[in-house]
């Protein structure tokens, strides 16, 4: 038995402007295209013209002289009609029509009145929806479904929430259509505390195990960052379909575990349920946040195995995929494939080619892009990042200016965290700081934390400790920024500074990030951490390092230190810096892998100074190309030259 549940929400006012909505004189100013007073209705299907605009269902009595043998438009000719505007969504036909059925008295009849309701909520004229459902008989669950679903579709979610509650005080239950509808609102308002009470309703209603049910709650608590909560829904559900599955892999892709979504993908096809657009899109793009080449290009078979080969949207989540994994020659190759370049495929590949360094191709690409389609912020995010990335500063100021002038876009903190970047790696950092100031929209870590990189980058102390003090107080717990910091004071040989920010971590029990990079060979990862010696081939890892760091001297490298900030001898400082974990993954592809065979590593940190140029000199000396993902971007190691140009 469902509890009775009340809760004490301010129900939302109706529109006063559309008031007259019921009123006889406004009735009076509306009219269908009637032939004769009494027409006689030869048939029940509607029809519209071209443009919607004017009924035509209702033809004229076929003997206009005897209007005594004409009939009265019925009951079932009303409710036809309204189905066939709710089809076609129009609202102007809609709004005649709701005229003559309070005209003929079925204004207030339930199912005429949860029509039109509906008619409301599909045209997004939720204000005249409810106007009406104040007004008319509320013991119908499907009329509540209808508007709390207009609500959760539309806005504002508030109003959903709020009549979801209502329902109990007429004496209704909840079924499984008003469950999705509400929960969807939650999702939208991240309002956690009301969907875990749905959650409890849904059980108590029995619909627990329902899968569009189950769907609606896994994504709620997904949206509320709560996956756990959403696996537990989804492993209450045995007979599951694909939207069910779908609402997982995407609550995982969505927070951040890339690799559980694989996982569950591989378990989804093995059960023998077939994959749908939807599923291969979202194990897609978890490849490419993950940098899973070899599981993206499983995925990429799977797509052409369940004929999905000529799906715009897998083959835009197929570029996105190869450009973040480094393929971006077959990125390219694929986005010209296209049969319909959307504005979203068009990001991906302009996007792809920024974080390669490949700024001179993404502006070339935007250009292309400009002709045929209209750019929009995300687009402006790719192209800025390119200029960031390539240094060009110019460029940058002309396409943040242009982006604000000529396509009346907002700048947002990702335009912005771009152009502070690229003012700061070029050394305008007072600049930098000034358009800090300056901006409309609140600054968040993203824009505080490429100030500091900057810093870091140009030794400027007094700027960083104002972006550190702004990060503290954005992000507390992230070891990483007082890292920097201290960095920053060591290079500049402020000791007290560096104990100072040492003490601080230590008493906020604070923990640098460990450097981790990874290598995939023969399908199988291999994690190194820096002077890692775990691996079992670590003697051949150092030994192969030894030998090419011999090389390397003697093609004039020399190591740099000034990353150590460690109280430590020289020699041990530049032990330190060779055993890097990337250099220690790289030196593991070069011993497991044929001659000339490309690499690509992966690593949780920004790569540093000395690693760049190390890895230079190993392109150069093994004669292979070398791709590098730090936590920014990517670096291409080929004949002793990287793609970045030493601007990173």
């Amino acid at each position: 038995m469902l509890l009775h549940f009340k809760r004490k929400l301010k129900r939302p006012s109706p529109c006063s402007a559309l008031s007259s909505l019921l009123k006889p004189t406004f009735f009076a100013s509306l009219s269908l295209q009637y032939q004769s007073p009494n027409p006689s209705f030869t048939s029940s299907a509607p029809q519209f013209d071209n443009n919607q605009t004017h009924l035509k269902a209702i033809p004229s009595c076929s003997n206009p002289h005897a209007e005594s043998t004409c009939l009265t438009p019925t009951y079932s000719n009303y409710a036809s009609l309204l189905q066939s505007c709710i089809a076609r969504k129009a609202i102007k036909p809609g709004k005649q029509l709701h005229a003559q059925v309070c005209l003929a008295g079925f204004g207030f009849d339930t199912v005429i009145a949860t029509k039109l309701v509906n008619l409301y909520c599909v045209c997004d004229s939720l204000s005249s929806a409810r106007l009406l459902f104040d007004r008319i008989p509320k013991h119908n669950i499907f009329l509540w479904n209808v508007l709390i679903r207009g609500y959760a579709w539309n806005g504002p979610y508030e109003a959903a929430v709020q009549l979801y509650y209502q329902m109990f005080d007429y004496g209704l239950v909840p079924d499984n259509f008003t469950f999705p509808f509400v929960l969807k609102a939650c999702a939208a308002l991240s309002a956690i505390e009301h969907g875990r009470e749905i959650h409890e309703h849904v059980v108590q209603t029995g619909w627990e195990k329902d899968v569009f049910v189950g769907a609606a709650l896994i994504d709620m608590y997904a949206k509320c960052g709560c996956v756990g909560s959403a696996r537990e829904v989804f492993d209450k559900i045995l007979v599951r379909d694909a939207v069910l599955w779908n609402s997982m892999l995407a609550a995982y892709s969505q927070n951040g575990h890339p690799d559980a979504c694989l996982s569950l993908c591989s378990e989804m096809v093995l059960t023998g349920l077939r994959p749908t657009e939807a599923t291969l899109v979202t194990a897609i793009s978890a490849s490419a946040d993950n940098a899973a080449l070899p599981q993206g290009r499983e995925l990429h078979g799977l797509s052409w195995r369940q004929e999905f080969e000529s799906h715009d949207k897998v083959k835009t989540a197929l570029v996105d995929m190869y450009a973040k994994c480094g393929s971006v020659r077959v990125a390219r190759n694929l986005f010209e494939r296209l049969g319909v370049k959307r504005v979203v495929s068009w990001n991906a590949m302009i996007t792809g080619y920024a974080m390669h360094g490949h700024a001179t191709e993404a502006l070339d690409l935007f250009e292309e892009m400009n002709r045929v389609a209209k750019p929009d912020h995300i687009t402006f995010v790719g192209v800025l990042s390119a200029c960031s990335h390539g240094g060009l500063l110019e460029e940058g100021w002309m396409f943040f200016e242009t982006m604000i002038r000529d396509y009346k876009i907002d700048p947002t903190v990702q335009h912005y965290t771009c152009m502070v970047d690229l003012l700061g790696h070029s050394g305008r950092l007072d600049e930098a700081y000034n358009l800090i100031m300056q901006m409309k929209v609140l600054p968040d870590s993203g824009v505080w934390g490429a100030l500091l990189n900057s810093c870091k980058i140009h030794a400027n102390v007094e700027l960083g400790e104002i972006a550190l003090e702004r990060l503290i107080e954005l992000e507390p717990d992230d070891a990483g920024n007082y890292v920097i910091l201290s960095n920053i004071y060591a290079q500049a040989g402020k000791w007290e500074g560096v104990a100072k920010l040492r003490k601080l971590m230590t008493d906020r029990r604070l923990k640098k990030s460990i450097a981790c990079s990874w290598i995939e060979v023969k399908n199988k990862v291999h994690a190194f951490l820096s002077g890692d010696t775990s691996h079992p081939l670590s003697d051949e890892i150092y030994s192969e390092l030894e030998r090419v760091g011999g090389l390397m001297k003697e093609a004039g490298y020399s190591p740099s230190t000034g990353s150590v900030f460690h109280d430590v001898e020289d020699d041990e400082k530049a032990n330190m810096v060779c055993s890097h974990s990337e250099r220690l993954a790289i030196a593991f592809g070069l011993i497991s892998t044929p001659p000339g065979t490309r690499l690509l590593i992966t690593k949780n940190l920004r790569i540093c100074e000395d690693c760049h140029v190390a890895i230079k000199f190993i392109s150069k000396i093994t004669e292979r190309e070398i791709t590098v993902r730090d936590v920014n971007r990517y670096h291409h190691f080929k004949d002793g030259v990287c793609s970045c140009g030493d601007y990173w």
